[in-house]
């Protein structure tokens, strides 16, 4: 099997607004079912609804993740499909990480930070093993893609 190639300007140009509109559909379901349509992803992968402020607007946005948990923290994935650049959502947490996690009917306000590369190794292959296209994602971009860490702050 070949490795995947990087996604190409026209396939980005598609893809962001098809993206959009998905997720806020997403959104949509998830917060009127309480997770029960839209807290599944494929493969029983279990998704989370993540909200920041914009860095710009000021605005909250929501953004449906797939997560890991890790005892009482979550793990996401700063991904976007292994494109090259990151997501909207991971660049706003970076600006303000006070965030906020619905988790089924739960909504909880926690910190995001970006795990050091002693948590991303452990928990790697943890999230592969929750999502395993996240390792095609990877091998289709440069960057690194982030994992980030959703906690009580301290």
């Amino acid at each position: 099997m070949a490795a995947p190639r990087p996604y190409t300007k026209t396939e980005v140009a598609i893809a962001n607004p098809l993206i959009k509109a998905m997720s806020r559909l997403n959104t949509w379901a998830y917060r009127a079912t309480g997770g029960r349509v839209g807290g599944k992803f494929l493969r029983g992968a279990p998704v989370l609804l993540l909200t920041t402020i914009g860095r710009t607007s000021g605005q909250p946005r929501v953004a449906p993740l797939i997560y890991l948990q890790d005892g009482d923290r979550y793990v996401v994935v700063a991904s976007k499909g292994g494109m090259d650049h990151h997501p909207l959502w991971y660049t706003n947490l970076v600006a303000n990480p006070a965030v906020e996690v619905q988790v089924g009917r739960e909504v909880r306000r926690l910190r995001a930070r970006t795990a050091s590369d002693e948590e991303r190794a452990a928990l790697w292959p943890r999230l592969l093993e929750v999502y395993r296209d996240y390792a095609s994602y990877q091998a289709r971009t440069q960057r690194r893609i982030p994992l980030v860490i959703l906690e009580r702050a301290a």
